[in-house]
């Protein structure tokens, strides 16, 4: 297969991968109509393009979190990446680092924190679930820490699992799954050989640790759904603020009122997120989420967003995601990092295709004015794309990318006015471009 575009890292992924594995990563819950929506209300914004403007300097470089990044994007946590490719997460965090961008590991990972951290010279971001388990949590924070990592991100959409069906057809759980499983891996020789024998072990590295036991793959499902917290509020996560000493980004905020209240207790940032259409089916997409939680807390708190499932054309990088993540099914760290260095020149282009696109957005969308307001998008499985909105034209997204369009003159604008997709797509409208 030839591989010319991030987008066709998706097509090798279902090739090279068991259906299981490709149906974990690739799917979203129950009827999937969540998945979609993230995809088709993105699909909806254009941009508008501007010519003869002078972008002869353009630079993504940009600063998140205490982190100094190559372009605003970063790789989201992936759980179970080490069994897409050989020892994935460490593949993922190499090819994250040459890039310049940051990388965030799952709790649920195949590879520990200390793996992870060992294979890497910076400190990596890491990603926690709320859990039944306040030792596990506790003990795994400690960790975290004494690899010098300094930014949490704490997801709180997940009380309980949510519903995937595809998970029950391909074999990740349902009636004789580590069968069906087991059929499916020796159809794809390959991937049994690089991953399935040399990639081992498969536990979930981060918490076998902390039991003193491998929990793998069969044991995967049991322990989500025994372990996560329905039963989670404001007040039962107050320590882990007070524990943890570095950064805290709350991800799976889609209400203004849970944004509200992410500011109040806190939160360096958030995460604007559907969770990738993978938890609650039938909830708003994420662009139409954005505009109400830029709107009642723009300017107080770093704001995050996550995106949708299929590629665009060349203006919206295809499956960052997908791209980075997906395409570890390929090669592994060569093939990630070439997938990454493919979306630097792509933000480069339409930057200067869109430079003037800042001004319009301004006028159409002017009472939302966040001074330090830093947006970021994040999409499924593994992306996060971020921008300072004083020098942010536009971000369009799929599956796990997104495009990132910055103006060169942007940072001369008086205007700090926080951009979002609908406000883009209104301003032309009211233009007619």
């Amino acid at each position: 297969m030839i591989i010319s575009a991030p987008t066709d890292y998706r097509e090798a992924a279902r090739r090279r991968l068991p259906r299981f594995l490709f149906d974990y990563l690739d799917g979203g819950a129950n009827a999937e109509h969540t998945l979609r929506r993230n995809v088709s209300d993105l699909s909806d914004v254009t941009l508008r393009q501007r010519v003869l403007r002078d972008v002869a300097d353009i630079s993504l470089k940009t600063r998140l979190f205490d982190q100094d990044l190559a372009m605003p994007i970063a790789l989201a946590p992936v759980g179970l990446a080490g069994m897409y490719a050989r020892r994935g997460e460490v593949q993922a965090a190499r090819a994250a680092e040459k890039a310049g961008i940051g990388y965030s590991l799952s709790t649920v990972s195949v590879c520990s924190l200390e793996e992870v951290s060992a294979a890497v010279s910076k400190p990596i971001w890491f990603q926690l679930y709320v859990l039944k388990d306040r030792g596990f949590m506790k003990s795994v924070l400690e960790r975290a820490l004494a690899q010098g990592i300094t930014t949490l991100i704490f997801t709180v959409d997940m009380p309980v699992p949510g519903s995937r069906y595809r998970d029950a057809h391909a074999g990740m759980s349902g009636p004789m799954a580590p069968l069906r499983r087991m059929t499916q891996a020796v159809t794809k020789p390959h991937w049994a050989l690089d991953v399935g024998l040399l990639g081992r072990p498969h536990d979930l590295g981060n918490i076998s640790a902390y039991l003193g036991k491998a929990i793998g793959l069969e044991d995967y499902m049991g322990w989500i759904g025994a372990n996560f917290d329905p039963s989670i509020s404001w007040h039962d996560i107050e320590w882990v603020r007070d524990f943890w000493p570095g950064k805290i980004i709350l991800k799976g905020i889609l209400d203004p009122e849970d944004a509200k209240d992410a500011v109040r207790f806190g939160a360096d940032g958030l995460v604007v997120s559907n969770h990738g259409g993978r938890q609650l089916d039938g909830v708003l997409s994420t662009a139409r989420a954005l505009p109400a939680i830029a709107g009642a807390v723009g300017g107080q708190i770093t704001l995050l967003a996550d995106g949708v499932s299929q590629a665009k054309p060349f203006y919206s990088c295809p499956d960052l995601d997908a791209a980075a993540q997906e395409q570890l099914t390929a090669p592994g760290a060569r093939e990630a990092l070439k997938a990454l260095e493919q979306l630097l020149p792509e933000g480069e282009l339409t930057a200067a295709a869109a430079q003037e696109l800042l001004s319009a957005a301004a006028k159409a969308n002017s009472s939302i004015k966040p001074p330090r307001a830093q947006l970021m998008i994040r999409t499924p499985f593994l992306v996060f794309a971020m921008f300072s909105a004083d020098r942010m034209l536009r971000v369009l997204s799929v599956k796990g990318t997104c495009r990132v369009m910055k103006s060169a003159r942007a940072s001369k604008s008086s205007s700090s006015t926080l951009v979002t997709p609908i406000a883009i797509a209104r301003s032309s409208e009211r233009k007619g471009s």
